[in-house]
């Protein structure tokens, strides 16, 4: 369906795809993934700006997965989002192409950097060679290019962004029995999911198999080498459950695509469309969680960070000034009349400006600030100003 054919007589003939309380549902999900993956991957990127022992290529590569998820939670999700709350996409077709691309582009660059992870957990631990900035920033290039290569072809007329069945989001025409259109689709899930997943199995299945083969080893049961093998392990297992959290998501998207691009369309409803691609949208919320759960540094630095925001905010409030208060001067009153049995009188206040010390000899005079002291009275003032 094309989004700039349907006029607003149509729209509001139109009956709704799915129930009225099923699109507040609806609207609330998206909206709870769209607020949880900002908050989390924006909270990735400051901690790894703020603090330079998490600066590592491992890290910066984790990054470029939490920059193209918070993308996807500002950009990607409020067309959907506000679609779900008008009941269907209202929408013109320049911003369903836009949405289908963002989408895709987004999609495809989270993929490519997790199989990039894989790769680099396989020459480090296999191979025993140590990546740095140039070759991820490299790598990091390379993956936006790939990515934006395979979302622009649609741009150009191979295949094209249209409206998916549920109405509420855009992406590629699917169901397209174009054989140019078709080529595309196949290609398509060729380069950017199942080679990608092919990179990832094969290497974590390599890593996996190596640390096996080092820890049964008797000569290299050293301290060190212990403590290695578990650090790089922990690693291998927190990029693991990064990547089984994504194929959870988006393998549904991918069956549910393929479906509809080879002749099971019939079996393809809007309820069986949607839930498969709102799923795919919760991956972005899900990775920040994995780093800060299972990495020892990303853990220690989010404490770290939260109890220096804390503290910064209770010495805020201590340094505060109070309002000022105007309060009389009372002066401390020594006498020197007294016995040696009666401890002087002492009074002690403080104003806003100064502190003032009166001392007299006379132990019954009354002394006010506001008056003058008799004569006859020796008197000493002392007027203290603070720091």
């Amino acid at each position: 369906m094309n989004p700039a054919n349907e006029t607003k007589a149509d729209r509001s003939e139109e009956e709704y795809i799915f129930a009225v309380g099923t699109y507040k549902l609806l609207a609330f999900t998206i909206g709870t993934i769209g607020v949880f993956g900002f908050c989390n991957n924006v909270i990735v990127i400051i901690l790894y700006y703020k603090f330079k022992r998490l600066r590592t290529p491992t890290n910066l590569l984790l990054v470029n997965i939490s920059i193209s998820d918070l993308l996807v939670s500002v950009i990607g999700i409020n067309f959907t989002f506000v679609s779900c709350v008008k009941g269907g996409w209202i929408w013109s077709q320049a911003t369903c192409v836009w949405d289908g691309f963002s989408n895709s582009l987004f999609g495809i660059v989270s993929i490519m950097t997790l199989s990039v992870l894989a790769y680099e957990r396989y020459i480090r631990v296999v191979h025993a060679q140590v990546v740095d900035f140039t070759w991820a920033w490299r790598a990091i290039a390379h993956i936006w290019l790939y990515s934006l290569a395979w979302t622009g072809a649609p741009l150009l007329g191979w295949n094209r962004y249209t409206l998916e069945i549920h109405r509420l989001g855009c992406s590629l025409d699917w169901a397209s029995k174009d054989p140019n259109d078709a080529s595309f689709i196949l290609f398509f899930l060729l380069g950017c999911f199942f080679v990608p997943v092919g990179v990832m199995i094969y290497c974590y299945g390599n890593i996996l198999y190596t640390v096996r083969m080092l820890r049964s080893i008797q000569d290299l049961q050293t301290v060190q080498i212990i403590k290695i093998l578990r650090y790089e392990k922990k690693v291998a297992v927190m990029f693991l459950l990064m990547i089984s959290c994504f194929l959870v998501c988006w393998t549904p998207y991918a069956v549910v695509s393929m479906m509809e691009a080879f002749g099971r369309k019939s079996l393809v409803s809007p309820t069986v469309a949607i839930i498969p691609s709102f799923f795919a949208k919760s991956s972005t919320a899900y990775n920040p969680l994995i780093y800060i759960f299972m990495s020892r540094k990303f853990r220690r630095c989010l404490l770290q960070l939260l109890c220096s925001r804390l503290s910064l905010l209770q010495r805020t409030i201590k340094e505060r000034p109070l309002d000022p208060v105007q309060r009389p001067i009372r002066p401390i009153v020594v006498s020197n009349g007294c016995s040696s049995r009666d401890r002087p009188k002492k009074r002690v206040t403080f104003s806003s400006s100064s502190i003032v010390f009166i001392i007299t000899s006379d132990n019954m005079h009354h002394l006010d600030m506001t008056s003058r002291v008799g004569s006859g009275s020796e008197v000493n003032i002392i007027q203290v100003r603070p720091l």
